[in-house]
């Protein structure tokens, strides 16, 4: 059967995309002229990933604003000032602040799905935003007759719609994007705060049967965003044990920019769930440089070493632009990346006799 190789999700935009999403936000062409510009990526986005010898694609999440705000595209009731999240470069992202409840998505997954099996060949894969993640949209001071409460149980009602819909649309698997767990550490080392996170999205994983939790996954990185990190200098073994007690049954693991990627098998081997597979990271979105198949090769076999190869599958580290506006990696790196990921996955199955 081999080894398992598949995508994260954020693939670069094209330039006639980014100019159309500009043109759409000064007003200089409608919702139909955008939609035409982003099903032609969607559709170039998946015949080049299939090109790579990709057995499972995605829609690149060309049509999205960014990995963690497409729910909220036009939604009222937000304010621009919400939780700032630093990154080591210098730059910034901000979150939105809710102003008002009930929270509902303004847009759900779903539609990525369908978009991407339009035109794709083999499975595909979605991902979505962890209900962690949004849950950091709710302000601290409250909002005057919308509880935490409350809105917490609406957060987690979109979520399980947010996943469930995906199913239901024909994914092949579902990702949760917790790139947050990482990040949770660095502002509140106590750990409360990871704590919080882990119970909120396994509210959410519950709802789902466990042949339905064995066909969705979760992804942790340090973020990765315009060449740089927000937590990479976060203990990763302060993250896993937390991370694998979630009710799922794949994760995808940032590893091959892990100074230390030894260390973290060592814990993944000791944590991993009976019943899951961990897809370890073997190329590195914020490195410029193309890893060749042969270090790939390497990267899976040293992860071999560690965990058995019925449990082992490979991935990139993150997404290649979560950010629809990141051009930092151009869209041919990021194809050969995955190419090299699918190839070297290739010559590490051979090499193990999988």
């Amino acid at each position: 059967m081999g080894i398992p190789t598949e995508p994260v999700g954020s693939i670069p935009r094209p330039a006639e995309l980014l100019t159309a999403m500009a043109d759409h936000a000064a007003g200089r062409i409608g919702d139909d002229e955008l939609a035409a510009a982003q099903d032609r990526a969607v559709r170039d986005t998946v015949r080049r990933l299939e090109e790579t010898g990709s057995p499972v694609v995605t829609d690149g999440e060309q049509s999205k604003p960014s990995f963690a705000t497409y729910p909220l595209a036009g939604l009222d009731g937000l304010a621009p000032d919400g939780v700032v999240i630093p990154f080591a470069d210098g730059h910034q992202r901000q979150l939105p602040r809710l102003t008002a409840g009930p929270l509902r998505y303004a847009v759900h997954a779903d539609r990525y799905v369908r978009a991407a099996l339009r035109h794709a060949t083999v499975p595909v894969k979605q991902a979505v935003i962890a209900p962690s993640a949004l849950s950091l949209l709710y302000p601290p001071d409250g909002i005057d007759g919308y509880s935490r409460e409350a809105f917490l149980d609406d957060l987690t009602a979109e979520a399980e719609a947010d996943i469930r819909g995906c199913l239901d649309a024909g994914a092949d698997s579902v990702q949760l994007d917790f790139t947050e767990g990482r990040l949770a550490l660095k502002l509140d080392p106590s750990g409360g705060l990871l704590e919080q996170f882990v119970a909120l999205n396994n509210r959410v994983l519950e709802r789902f049967s466990a042949a339905e939790q064995a066909r969705i996954g979760v992804h942790s990185c340090p973020g990765g965003d315009q060449d740089s990190t927000h937590s990479l200098d976060v203990d990763y073994a302060e993250l896993l044990p937390r991370l694998l007690r979630l009710k799922a049954g794949r994760f995808a693991i940032q590893l091959a920019s892990e100074p230390d990627p030894d260390a973290v098998l060592s814990v993944l081997a000791k944590h991993l769930p009976a019943h899951a597979r961990v897809f370890v990271g073997v190329t590195d979105p914020v490195d410029p440089r193309v890893e060749t198949p042969e270090q790939v090769r390497d990267r899976v076999l040293a992860a071999a070493r560690h965990l058995p190869p019925d449990r082992l599958g490979t991935c990139d580290d993150c997404g290649f632009s979560p950010f629809a506006d990141d051009t930092s990696t151009s869209r041919d790196t990021a194809f050969a990346k995955i190419r090299a990921r699918i190839e070297g996955t290739a010559l590490a199955a051979g090499h193990l006799g999988v």
